[in-house]
Formats: structure tokens, sequence, C-alpha cells
């Protein structure tokens, strides 16, 4: 066989979409071609010991798939959330192998690059809420040890679940954001503002209303994400390592710096409406054309009206 045909499915997988895979097509796909070694399998049968009493399937993996790889060359451990169980909802082994990968990435240093976190997930689990609870904090804490020993955590948004709930808190605590078009970010879901605020407040069938809202464009030129990829592996994988090598420190000047950005934000867009007064004020001339633009003409409105954190406003 030759070389050329040997990387055949390579090539293909690149191209495939991020959205419509599964968590384990996603590692395939984004990271170097059979390096992943994955830990707690589902060989290990580690499952959620809650979901019995309410007679709910379970998954060998629980939904979270953990392990190590490489990408271009890089050393990197790697978390992917299963959207198509559960929602990719957070419960206690769920969260704890999370967890574990992350304390285990502390204790490796400079060994590894960078932890990938690939979110999919609607949330906690409301069958196991305070064990799901107790993990998103785990995790919010052993995310922010890790920065704080040097470490780097890049997230990456773009599966059919979103980013919300307590994956929306703790992808606020990682050094940098990838997210495509058909990735959301939110803390309360569109049901959820809609089902205690009201159809007037928020209208979850909308899908405009939604994706201007908390849709990856919007997210990306509020500066809450920090890199827009397209729906295929390669542009995630060629977004995540420009975070890898670009990603700041964590210190207490990145902590000011944020803080500062996030005053300016209420001051700068607080009386603001909606998502496109919000793009006008951010100087985008045709703000109403931003949900037709295709990824390329996107970024390059994005990369020149983003808000970051450290411009002077």
């Amino acid at each position: 066989m030759s070389g050329a045909a040997k990387d055949q499915p390579a090539l293909l997988n690149l191209q495939a979409s991020w959205y419509e895979a599964s968590a384990r097509a996603r590692i395939a796909g984004l990271l170097d071609p059979g390096g992943f070694v994955e830990f707690i399998g589902p060989a290990a049968r580690e499952m959620s010991p809650h979901l019995d009493i309410f007679d709910l399937p379970k998954q060998f993996d629980d939904g979270m798939i953990v392990g190590g790889g490489r990408l271009a060359g890089k050393r990197v451990l790697v978390a992917a959330q299963e959207g198509r169980f559960m929602g990719g909802a957070f419960g206690e082994v769920h969260g704890a192998k999370l967890t574990g990968l992350l304390r285990a990435a502390r204790e490796l240093g400079d060994k590894i690059e960078a932890v990938l976190i690939l979110f999919d997930t609607g949330g906690v689990r409301l069958q196991e809420a305070n064990a799901g609870e107790l993990a998103i904090a785990e995790i919010m804490r052993a995310v922010l040890d890790l920065r704080a020993a040097g470490g780097r955590v890049i997230g990456l948004i773009g599966g059919r679940s979103g980013c919300y709930g307590g994956g929306g808190l703790i992808s606020a605590c990682c050094s940098g954001l990838v997210v495509s078009e058909q990735g959301r970010i939110s803390v309360s879901g569109p049901e959820v503002i809609e089902t205690n605020k009201g159809v007037e407040e928020f209208d979850s069938k909308d899908r405009a209303l939604v994706w201007r809202t908390m849709g990856g464009k919007a997210r990306r030129l509020l500066g809450i994400a920090d890199a827009f990829a397209d729906d295929a592996m390669a542009s995630f994988r060629d977004a995540a390592l420009a975070l890898i090598a670009t990603s700041p420190q964590f210190d207490l000047a990145a902590m000011q710096a944020e803080q500062a950005r996030l005053e300016r934000r209420l001051e700068r867009f607080g009386a603001c409406k909606d998502a496109r007064e919000i793009w006008t004020a951010l100087g985008v001339n045709a703000p109403d054309e931003i949900p037709d633009l295709d990824a390329a003409a996107f970024i390059e409105i994005a990369d020149a009206r983003a808000e970051k954190s450290h411009d002077a406003r």
C-alpha cells in the first residue's frame, strides 16, 4: 500500500463534521493517528451508581472519554463528553474522570503541553444533581489549580448539546476556548430561561434568537471564545494548536485584566437589548449579515472586532 493510500483515512477524517461526530470520533479526528491511549475505558465498567434507581440505561464509559495522545507531536491529555448519552450531562463518575485527568496533568507538569476538553453538555444530570454539582466545583478547582501551576486547559465547543449549565462555568475557567457556529455557550439554556421567565422573555423555539444570543459567532464577538472554527476536524485541530501556543499564563495580572474587561463590558453593552446592538457597538458595519457569513469571512471580522481582554477601552 502506498503512503498516500495509507494516509487517506486520516485525511478523510479531518474533513468530517465535528457537530455530527461522536466523542470518540472527535478524539480520532483531533489527535495524531494511532496514538490515543484511553484511561478507565469501557472495559473498566465504571458506570454511574445512581441511574438504576430511576430505571435508566447506563453507559460503560459514563459518557466521558479521557486519555492521552499527541497533537501535531505535542503531548496532550484529552477529555471528551458524549452528548448522545444523557445530553453529555455531568454525574458523579462522569465528573470524577475529568477531575482525575486534570489532577494528573498537574502532577505531570511540563511533560504535557495542554489538557483539551471537548465539551458537549446540557449541564448536570437531574438524577444525580448533588453529585453532579459537586463534580462541577471539583472540576473548576482542578482547572484553576492546573493553570496556576503553569498548565493550559483548552476547551473545544461545537457539539449538539452545546456547553450549558456547569459546563458553561467550567469553560469560563479555561485558558482558551474554540467555538464553531454550531456551538453554544451559556449557564442557562433556552428552555430553562423560557420555563422560569416565560416565552416573552426568551422563546426557546426561536433558533435565530438562540444563536445570536449564545451561539458561536456571538460568543466569539463578545470575547467569551478566543477562536472560531469551521465545522470540521481539521479546523478545530488548527485552532487548538494556535491556542496552545498563545493562551496567556494564569496569574494575578491576568485575573485583574479579566475583571477590568468584565466591568468595561457592563459599561459598554449594558443598555443593549439584542446581540445585534452589541455587534454594532463593537464596530461591525453590517451586524444583520453576521449570521449568514461563512467561517472565513466571519473570522476576518471577528479577529478585528471581537472584544479582547488586553484591549484598552
